[in-house]
């Protein structure tokens, strides 16, 4: 019996206000699954060598892998200007991407058909990913004979009180689709741990890595959003699609690794 946490990282906003505008359409919840030994003895020591690789590192003020400064080679990543260098991190991260040991979830949800949809009630779009995604973890526990926990990137006050609030409510009552006692059986603690982006947690960061790439290629894939652009992260997608979704008995992604709401 192995111990294993997710890591969650979201990509837009769960607001209803905006939906017709396609770039707050979209939310999309990516969840990295990790044994929680190979984490600090594989994840966090490589992670951290690519870091010292490239980046000035202080002990106090550690680089965090956050991909918006990444891209847009804001600092500590301000030596990714020199292409060569930039080519040579790419490279790096991609091999680290395929040789690490994890899985991933992602849902995603078009808030406007959700509003559609649901003209009365209206499921809070964060947390209706969120259940969704937890239903597959729970039971990738549970077949596996393995227990786990979960960790979010802090949302704010309020907001994190809410998200404790609602994953307690899914650890007590289950959802439809799984029982509660199934929910108790496979996570260690009612309690979803919260931390913020300066904690270093090397999960959230690998989250954040892949969660853009994977929500794009499901957007694609659905013809939700037409991008014939080559860009880097679909080779970050590729590495995701070989080796890397949560899939069936069978091998199949589409409503286990990945899967589009409503």
């Amino acid at each position: 019996m192995g111990l294993y946490r997710i890591y969650i990282d979201e990509v837009g906003n769960h607001d209803l206000s905006h939906t017709d505008d396609p770039n707050h359409r979209f939310l999309s919840l990516t969840g990295v699954i990790l044994e929680s030994k190979y984490t600090y003895q594989v994840l966090i020591p490589e992670m951290d060598a690519i870091k010292r690789k490239y980046f000035q590192t202080d002990p106090d003020v550690p680089v965090i892998f956050h991909r918006s400064d990444m891209i847009n080679h804001r600092p500590p990543f301000s030596c990714l200007n020199d292409l060569t260098i930039e080519q040579q991190f790419n490279r790096d991260i991609l091999d680290a991407l395929a040789g690490w040991n994890y899985l991933v979830i992602t849902v995603a949800i078009d808030k406007k058909e959700h509003l559609n949809k649901y003209a009365v009630w209206h499921y809070h779009p964060y947390h209706y990913c969120l259940s969704v995604l937890l239903e597959r973890f729970v039971l990738f526990l549970y077949y596996k004979n393995n227990l786990g926990d979960v960790m979010v990137e802090t949302r704010g006050g309020k907001e994190d009180e809410k998200l404790k609030s609602s994953f307690t409510r899914l650890y007590e009552q289950g959802t439809d689709h799984i029982a509660s006692d199934l929910w108790q059986r496979t996570l260690t603690s009612r309690e979803l741990k919260v931390k913020p982006k300066t904690a270093n947690i090397a999960g959230l960061q690998l989250a954040d890595l892949i969660a853009h790439p994977s929500r794009r290629e499901i957007l694609i894939e659905h013809q939700m959003v037409i991008d014939q652009r080559n860009i880097f992260g679909d080779q970050i997608s590729a590495i995701l699609r070989q080796s890397k979704y949560y899939r069936s008995g069978n091998g199949q992604i589409e409503g286990y690794g990945k899967k589009l709401l409503p």
